[in-house]
């Protein structure tokens, strides 16, 4: 679903990443590791079209992502690519299900009411959806961060640090939703962590050197 080939990326001239190729397919998991400063966000990010690396292929599905033009990134990133990032963006003066519901709006112009009450309803939230993101739990608020990645049935999943906030058992809730959520709507789940309580939990793996 997801495949990437001599991604190379720098911020400046002392410091260039070269990152490892990998493949991942529908409903599968790949772990990126490394120490701090090793490049797994900007990873995650340049797999998102949030950056733009110097050279290489990425290709989802069918498509070749780096061929596209920034206009076409960002609609393509909409209905194609989730991401949960490490802290969540949530538009404070709407309430939980709202923040759903924009997601859809944004990327298709319509708002799939029914999708995120879904979601919600998946993740054991429903009752959260008519508060404001500021009245939930650092867990709770995971969670919709999930729902929100979700909504418009991405091929792939990005999830940056999704467990450095959480305590134990909320932090095994979060990789058990991911992960089962990822197979359910055949998405390929790509996790950018250095949280060893997850590690093991996985046997694709590629750590950043």
């Amino acid at each position: 679903m997801i495949s990437t080939k001599n991604i190379k990326f720098s911020y400046s001239k002392e410091q260039e990443f070269v990152f490892p190729d990998l493949d991942c397919e529908a409903g599968n998991t790949i772990l990126i590791t490394g120490d701090s400063g090793r490049g797994k966000t900007t990873y995650l990010h340049i797999l998102a079209g949030l950056l733009r690396p110097h050279s290489g292929q990425i290709q989802i599905g069918t498509i070749d992502v780096l061929a596209l033009s920034e206009k076409e990134t960002d609609k393509f990133r909409g209905t194609n690519i989730g991401v949960v990032f490490q802290k969540s963006y949530f538009i404070a003066a709407l309430t939980v299900l709202e923040n759903l519901e924009m997601a859809s709006w944004l990327a298709t112009g319509k708002k799939n009411t029914s999708r995120a009450k879904k979601l919600l309803q998946q993740l054991d939230i429903e009752n959260q959806g008519s508060k404001l993101p500021s009245q939930l739990s650092i867990g709770q608020q995971q969670r919709v961060s999930i729902a929100r990645a979700l909504m418009n049935e991405p091929k792939v999943l990005l999830a940056d640090e999704p467990t450095s906030s959480l305590d134990d058992k909320n932090a095994e809730k979060v990789i058990e939703l991911l992960t089962s959520l990822s197979k359910e709507y055949k998405a390929a789940l790509l996790i950018v962590t250095h949280d060893s309580r997850i590690k093991e939990k996985f046997t694709n793996k590629i750590t950043l050197v």
